[in-house]
């Protein structure tokens, strides 16, 4: 049974955790595997002042969370709960943004030596050439099945050789050979997996979303809403300018023969009066509804002579034979 001293640090732990997740406005989920301790220093110094870098383990995290449920049922903890699984930690951004603590996680990357057993991250193909090792140590590229030759005193590689495969297990002999030409393939930092905001947990891949793509996403939904509005036939802000815009066109369209005018209209009757003419004299007003309108009235008006005239013809026939 723990001691006293240490039940008074945990309580102390879960009281912090609690606190960051309830009171602070955005934090990010990260796993740490393979960060180094110097590392995870030097984030935890840059970060000083900005954000608070909380690591544990994942018993004593998921057993706050609940707490912190119990205690802010609203607060969204139990929704994190679930995602405590492996080497993860937070950070709270207390006096930055998400992006700023992301550009120090970029600053701190460790390169790394491959290890016999570790599972790879990376695509790495030794490239063809000189090796600058010497004709003795050709038993280590025997034994990977890479096809090399002797020239001028030193090992070559005939072509290039896919050593690390995303996904797949070092070798102990690959990883022997990385050694031997001084290759460091890995580089480690700490991961963004996950955000938490607003008592919601999302992907961090979320952070990569650009304003344009919001903005866009944002319009769509309002034109969405717009149309779903003017079907069903109840008034919304988003479907008022569609409304008062065919209410318009149906008073142009009442007026355009009598001689009642108002101001807004009266552009509307000029263009319908001559619409060659009021296109050539306002080429930028009109050139998308006027400069294609008289075409397609001209093309209308040959079409429907066409059909006039197969009438006829098929009239006369008919006429003929009858």
């Amino acid at each position: 049974m723990p001691n006293a001293e240490k039940l008074e640090k945990k309580g102390i732990y879960f009281d912090k955790l609690i606190d960051l997740c309830v009171n602070t406005p955005s934090a990010l989920i990260v796993n740490v595997n393979h960060v180094a301790s110097k590392q995870m220093q030097d984030i935890r110094m840059d970060l000083r002042g900005k954000a608070v870098v909380l690591m544990g383990k994942n018993t004593m995290i998921r057993k706050a969370l609940q707490i912190g449920h119990e205690r802010h049922p609203d607060a969204g903890l139990e929704n994190l709960r679930g995602y405590m699984k492996g080497n993860v930690g937070f950070i709270f951004a207390t006096n930055c943004t998400l992006d700023d603590i992301r550009e120090t996680l970029n600053k701190f990357v460790l390169d790394s030596a491959a290890k016999a057993g570790q599972v790879s991250n990376v695509n790495l193909d030794i490239p063809q050439g000189p090796t600058g090792m010497d004709p003795s140590q050709t038993t280590v590229f025997q034994t990977l099945n890479i096809a090399t030759k002797i020239v001028k005193g030193q090992i070559e590689l005939i072509s290039d050789f896919r050593i690390l495969a995303i996904g797949s297990a070092v070798s102990a002999n690959a990883a022997m050979l990385l050694g031997k030409l001084g290759i460091r393939p890995f580089a480690y930092k700490m991961e963004l997996e996950l955000v938490f905001q607003d008592a919601s947990v999302f992907p961090a891949a979320v952070l990569d979303i650009g304003e344009a793509v919001l903005i866009q996403k944002f319009m769509a939904g309002i034109a969405n809403m717009a149309a779903f509005s003017r079907e069903i036939g109840i008034p919304t802000e988003a479907g008022l300018p569609h409304a008062f815009g065919n209410a318009f066109r149906n008073v142009a369209a009442l007026i355009a023969d009598v001689s009642f005018t108002f101001k807004e209209v009266e552009t509307v009757k000029k263009f319908l009066e001559d619409p060659e003419a009021y296109a050539a004299a306002n080429p930028v007003a009109s050139g998308g509804g006027g400069g294609g309108a008289a075409p397609a009235a001209e093309k209308k008006a040959e079409k429907k002579a066409e059909v006039e005239e197969e009438e006829e013809d098929e009239g006369a026939d008919f006429d003929l034979f009858g």
